[in-house]
């Protein structure tokens, strides 16, 4: 049986193509599956993200329905990070980071093509390959 973790990452390959493919301009940041029965798609696009567009969303990905109930979001201030143009666009910036064994807070120095580099509170240096990573976000620097 799949752990949650390799589920959400067929549903995050799965999703992401629909959903780009059929909504041009939009971008799929992550797919975080809350319950066995329930996920939550972060999506994001130049204009913003509004109720319209995530019933769009909604609407393509009406065949998970009858499996899953969904929840279409916006990334918030606490943003996701999943793929190396999203870490490039954090560098310098705090994150939160989560893999399989270990997590790791700190700043943002590299993406690299298959990792990113992150530097803790501490001053070590700690490199994750991006294939690793289970969750990823911003730190809301106002919180």
């Amino acid at each position: 049986m799949a752990t949650t973790f390799e589920k959400e990452r067929e549903l995050q390959g799965e999703i992401a193509r629909r959903v780009e493919d059929d909504l041009p301009g939009v971008d799929v940041l992550a797919v975080e599956l809350l319950t066995p029965s329930r996920f939550c798609v972060y999506v994001d696009r130049p204009e913003g993200v509004d109720h319209a567009l995530c019933q769009r969303v909604t609407d393509v990905l009406r065949d998970y329905l009858r499996e899953y109930s969904i929840e279409v979001s916006s990334p918030g201030l606490d943003r996701p990070l999943r793929r190396q143009e999203h870490f490039e666009a954090a560098l310098g910036r705090r994150v939160r980071l989560r893999t399989a064994g270990r997590k790791v807070r700190g700043e943002v120095l590299s993406a690299g093509e298959e990792s990113v580099k992150v530097a803790a509170s501490d001053g070590a240096e700690t490199e994750i390959p991006y294939h690793d990573i289970v969750r990823a976000n911003l730190i809301d620097e106002g919180a």
